[in-house]
């Protein structure tokens, strides 16, 4: 993006409130109502907002002059920040195209982007462009010709470290993405037609494009009809994930293996006999369990747990570099944000990630030189005790 462009867009735009504000006025309902639900009474999306709000750091000062350096390590890669871009589902139904969008950012940003295997894109058209920035998710799929071909096509596309969601054993209901009319395939009725025309934008995108679908799952669905393709992930994908499977997983990639979703430090023995590389602390973004405590909640005594003995992920509740501190600083070695960026890509389309990335680049550094930390090795133990 252009440099001046870009400033003006951080002048309208600097938080990830004000991309959230603009994209709920930019998208259909049902697809607003797809990117910001919960599930039950939503209890869990605030808490985890909530809680990540009250974690305060203890700045130390009169280290003379700062130059940040946000860069760094993890599994082996380099990245320019502690940050990346998290698995998101049927993306393309909040800003079409929005996978490819945020596989480019990733790409010029340095930092992960993981495609979802229910992405609207296919593994052989995102990871051309996110380049070595490939993390790909796996939703598990019941037959292992399945898995392993899943496997091989995201190998062969690019992508090199694998994460495997744990925290969704079963579709969670989202209440609210029913009284919005959200249906898979989607119904083309008076009230979708009204919708579309109230977001021109939106709309004409969609056109270009084509209606969102499963397009790496097409392939093992009778067809690529939407009822076929649905049937297929009802009846093929999930409900079968467990430790034994995790092993099979281990076997069958060769490059970093990350679990993702854990949240109870009795989970951690198990994930490291299954020789995973990462644990990914998550509840989901609250997404799947209304009961969940929040995930910075959680993440002290996951740490402890884990001990150093693999890096520490994390995920849900994220919205600044503020944020990210905080969690580096009770002990995570890296961070992903979904819903953020999807908001971005919805209030400024193909702009909108580049714009984001910025976003929480300037603020991170910004904090790092007011807590007195030049690199994120300088962040350790800045937080009072929880």
């Amino acid at each position: 993006m252009d440099e001046q462009r870009l400033k003006k867009l951080m002048q309208h735009y600097p938080t990830v409130a004000d991309l959230r504000r603009r994209a709920q006025g930019r998208i259909p309902h049902v697809a607003w109502e797809y990117l910001e639900t919960g599930t039950g009474d939503e209890r869990g999306v605030s808490r985890n907002l909530e809680k990540m709000s009250e974690v305060t750091l203890l700045p130390r000062f009169m280290k003379g002059e700062l130059k940040p350096d946000p860069s760094t390590t993890l599994l082996g890669r380099q990245y320019r920040v502690p940050f990346g871009v998290s698995p998101m589902g049927l993306s393309g139904l909040i800003w079409p195209r929005a996978e490819l969008i945020l596989a480019r950012t990733a790409a010029r940003y340095g930092f992960p982007y993981c495609m979802s295997t229910v992405a609207t894109q296919t593994p052989e058209t995102v990871g051309p462009l996110v380049g070595e920035m490939g993390w790909f998710q796996l939703y598990p799929p019941r037959e292992r010709h399945v898995r392993a071909d899943i496997l091989r096509r995201a190998r062969e596309a690019g992508f090199h470290t694998l994460v495997v969601t744990a925290d969704v054993p079963v579709g969670s209901r989202r209440e609210r993405t029913i009284r919005a009319g959200l249906r898979m395939p989607p119904v083309i009725g008076p009230r979708f037609v009204w919708e579309a025309l109230c977001h021109p934008s939106w709309t004409l995108c969609t056109l270009q494009e084509g209606l969102p679908s499963l397009r790496t799952l097409e392939k093992y669905a009778s067809s690529r009809g939407w009822k076929d393709v649905i049937a297929f992930v009802a009846h093929h994908v999930g409900g079968t994930l467990s430790w034994e499977y995790l092993k099979e997983v281990r076997q069958e990639w060769s490059g970093a293996l990350v679990i993702k979703g854990l949240i109870h430090p009795a989970d951690v023995a198990p994930a490291l006999e299954a020789s995973v590389d990462a644990i990914q602390v998550s509840n989901h973004g609250a997404r799947q369990f209304d009961g969940t405590p929040s995930a910075i909640e959680a993440l002290p005594a996951m740490v402890k747990e884990i001990g150093g003995r693999v890096p520490v992920l994390f995920d849900s509740g994220i919205r600044t570099g503020l944020d990210i501190l905080r969690v580096l600083a009770l002990g995570a070695d890296f961070v992903f944000l979904g819903r953020a960026f999807l908001y971005a890509v919805a209030a400024l389309g193909e702009e909108g990630g580049d714009l984001l990335a910025e976003n929480l680049l300037v603020d991170l550094n910004a904090n790092l030189v007011n807590l007195g930390c030049a690199t994120l090795a300088d962040i350790e133990r800045l937080a009072p005790p929880q």
